[in-house]
């Protein structure tokens, strides 16, 4: 019997605590309902413990991208309303209706086919209607939505649970884009004034719109990237107090003189002009860590920020640590704090060249996620 493998020493820390904490402020700020987007991997976080502890703090609602994000969420026990908010496939409408997941309308012919798999299951359908204000993804144009509506509403086998948007520009806040969508949203949700019908809640606010624009908070709002504490765009400003809840650390794993003009990685593409001491990391963008951060990114160690040299290869890069020093096994921070110092996500997507949500999505199962918080032990 072989001795057992020892923890990786990159791992993504998860704070679920500071997930709670990030809920409760955008409650408190906005004053309707919340649906917690945990769609792809909870951005990064982990979907089944994320979705868990959102669950125990009395989340009202999640939203996810595809049915087997939210299959996998009942199958975990998972029991409150789960929406899934993208375009419904045919064939899988079945599997929405067995796993209690409401559904994303976006047309007539979509309505049709979920009324027609609901009546052959004689089990009821429950449904948000999408309007495309905008986005020109998926969803009725806000002008012709009458008919989309009236449709529903009549549907012998359709629960109406809610009729959504999405805007388009809500981490610009001086786009004039988002009042034209709320515009054309208030119209499309006007029909069911002019015929009698009772209105359904509505929803269009995205973390943008949570930040900048109070006028789209409405009967809900669906937080994504902001509930784990991360601003969604450079030019979005922090109106509610969040806290991010990842940290990615590693630990050095090589340390070495690298005399002057001797390259270093993939491609020569670095050299030192000086002798200079240059430490290596067990983590690459075979964990997803971003290839584009080859000679732009940077590390923190000893709470100090030190430069990624070379290309980033799979699994191991390079960090120029110039006369300071550092030992194997010290510890390395990628994303969060360290000693005083900080280095957030939204600072490695700005030099990848990426946004957020791309740095956050892209680690992947390589790395372990270890819990603090809702229950789970310390990770310290």
């Amino acid at each position: 019997m072989g001795l057992p493998v020892s923890e990786r020493p990159t791992r993504a820390l998860v704070d679920l605590d500071r997930i709670a904490g990030n809920l409760r402020a955008i409650r408190e700020h906005v004053k309707v309902p919340v649906m917690a987007i945990v769609k792809a991997n909870a951005y990064g976080h982990g979907l089944v413990p994320v979705a868990r502890h959102l669950q125990s703090v009395g989340v009202e609602h999640l939203g996810v991208a595809f049915p087997e994000e939210g299959i996998a969420l009942r199958r975990a026990g998972i029991t409150v309303p789960i929406l899934v908010l993208g375009g419904v496939f045919a064939p899988q409408v079945a599997q929405y209706i067995a796993h209690d997941l409401q559904i994303t309308v976006s047309s007539l012919e979509k309505l049709r086919q979920v009324e027609a798999t609901a009546e052959a299951m004689g089990r009821r359908a429950t449904v948000h209607l999408k309007v495309d204000t905008g986005m020109q993804r998926i969803g009725v144009h806000a002008w012709s939505a009458g008919p989309f509506i009236e449709a529903a509403v009549a549907s012998r086998w359709i629960d109406l649970a809610g009729i959504f948007s999405h805007l388009a520009c809500a981490d610009e806040p001086d786009s004039p884009m988002t009042a034209l969508q709320l515009e054309r949203f208030d119209e499309a949700c006007a029909h069911f004034t002019r015929i009698g019908a009772p209105m359904p809640p509505r929803h269009i606010a995205n973390s943008g719109g949570v930040l900048h624009f109070p006028q789209t908070r409405l009967d809900m709002v669906r937080p994504g990237i902001m509930l784990y504490g991360v601003l969604p765009g450079a030019a979005c400003r922090p109106t509610v107090a969040l806290e991010p809840a990842m940290s990615l650390v590693s630990r050095v794993v090589y340390f070495k003189v690298v005399e002057a003009g001797y390259p270093v990685s993939y491609g020569a593409t670095w050299a030192p002009l000086r002798d200079t001491r240059v430490v290596t990391i067990p983590i690459g963008y075979g964990d997803g860590y971003p290839r584009a951060l080859s000679s732009r990114g940077s590390v923190l160690i000893h709470g100090r920020r030190f430069p990624i040299v070379g290309r980033v290869c799979m699994d191991q890069f390079m960090v120029d640590i110039g006369e300071q020093s550092a030992w194997n096994e010290d510890e390395v921070v990628l994303i969060g704090r360290q000693d005083g110092a900080e280095l957030r996500a939204e600072q490695v997507a700005e030099a990848a060249g990426m946004i957020p949500y791309e740095v956050l999505v892209g680690l992947n199962d390589r790395i372990p996620r270890v819990y603090r918080g809702g229950g789970f032990p310390s990770a310290e």
